[in-house]
C-alpha cells in the first residue's frame, strides 16, 4: 500500500470534441439522399472511436492509481518481494479534531483511535492474537518481553511509567515465508516526550536497549531517500553477522505523541524488501 500514499482521483474521460453538423443534402426528384448518410455513419464511427479510447484512458488511469497506492519509493516492481497488503486508509478524527502534523496541534497529537492506525497483516498471514491484549490495549509488561536483558526491560519499563504512558495497541503476524512481525505503538502526551524523552537518547541511531536474539546491530542504511515520511523521524537497524538461528531487523518511528517501535526476525535471514516496505507503511499511517 510513497508519503501515505494520497488517493489519487482519476482524470475524467477527456470530452471528445463536438460531431460536426451533417452538412443538409438536398435529394433530386427520386434521388436518395446518400451523401447525408455516409457523412452521418462516418461521423458516428469517429464518435464511438473517441468515446473508447475516453473510456480506456480512464481505465488506464485508475489502474495507475491503484499501482501508486501500494507502491513503496526504492522498490521497483511488486515481484521484488514485497507483500501484498490491503489498501490503506486512514481512519476518521474526531470533528474538528486537528491532524498530528497542524499548526493547531502543537502537541502532536494523534486524535484517531491508536487501534486503527496499526498496520493490517498482509494477505496470507497469520495473526498473533496475543498482540490484541484486552480490547486492543496490550499490557506494558507484554511489550517489555521483546526485550533481552532483565536491566534493560526494568530501565525502560520506569522511563515509560516516568514519561506518562498513556497505552500501547500491538498487532503481529507471520508471514507464509515464516518472518515474524511485530508492530507496537506507545502513545505519550506530547510529541516532546517521544523525541526527547526516547527517540533522540535511545533510539536515533541504535537501540539503547538488546532486543531478544539480537546480540550485535548496525544502523540500517538501506531505505531509500525518497521513503521518508513528513512528520515521522525514523531509525531502522539490522542484526549483524554472526547471529544466531534468526536475523533480526527492528525500526524505531517518533511521530507526534506515537512511537512506534517495528520488529521483524526469520530463521536464517530476515528480507529486507518486506521490512521496508512495513516501516514506510506504518509511517504512513502515523504521519
Amino acid at each position: 500500500m510513497t508519503e501515505q500514499p494520497q488517493t489519487l482521483v482519476p482524470a475524467p474521460p477527456t470530452e471528445p470534441p463536438a460531431v460536426p453538423a451533417v452538412p443538409d443534402v438536398v435529394a433530386g426528384p427520386g434521388q436518395p439522399a446518400r451523401k447525408d448518410r455516409r457523412v452521418l455513419r462516418a461521423a458516428l464511427r469517429w464518435t464511438a472511436a473517441v468515446a473508447v479510447f475516453a473510456v480506456a484512458g480512464a481505465g488506464t488511469a485508475y489502474g495507475i492509481t491503484r499501482m501508486e497506492r501500494t507502491d513503496v519509493p526504492g522498490l521497483a516492481t511488486a515481484s521484488d518481494g514485497r507483500w501484498d497488503y490491503p489498501e490503506l486508509t486512514k481512519p476518521p478524527l474526531p470533528a474538528g479534531s486537528p491532524g498530528p502534523q497542524a499548526e493547531s496541534n502543537p502537541a502532536g497529537t494523534h486524535h484517531a483511535d491508536l487501534r486503527a492506525l496499526l498496520l493490517p497483516a498482509p494477505e496470507g498471514a497469520k495473526e498473533d492474537k496475543a498482540l490484541r491484549g484486552t480490547d486492543g490495549w496490550l499490557d506494558m509488561d507484554d511489550f517489555l518481553e521483546e526485550y533481552q536483558e532483565d536491566d534493560d526491560r526494568d530501565t525502560f519499563r520506569q522511563e515509560l511509567v516516568d514519561n506518562g504512558l498513556r497505552h500501547i495497541a500491538a498487532r503481529g503476524w507471520t508471514s507464509a515465508d515464516g518472518t515474524r512481525t511485530r508492530i507496537y505503538l506507545l502513545r505519550f502526551d506530547t510529541a516532546g516526550v517521544v523525541e526527547q524523552g526516547f527517540f533522540v537518547p535511545h533510539f536515533s541511531y541504535v537501540s539503547a536497549y538488546q532486543v531478544r536474539g539480537a546480540e550485535s546491530v548496525d544502523n540500517d542504511e538501506s531505505f531509500p531517500v525518497k521513503s521518508e515520511v513528513a512528520g515521522v523521524q525514523r531509525s531502522a537497524q539490522v542484526e549483524t553477522e554472526p547471529y544466531g538461528a534468526e536475523q533480526d531487523r527492528q525500526a524505531y518511528l517518533a511521530a507526534g505523541d506515537v512511537l512506534a517501535v517495528v520488529l521483524q526476525s526469520r530463521k536464517g535471514t530476515a528480507p529486507a524488501v518486506p521490512f521496508r516496505q512495513t516501516v514506510v507503511l506504518q509511517s504512513q499511517l502515523l504521519g
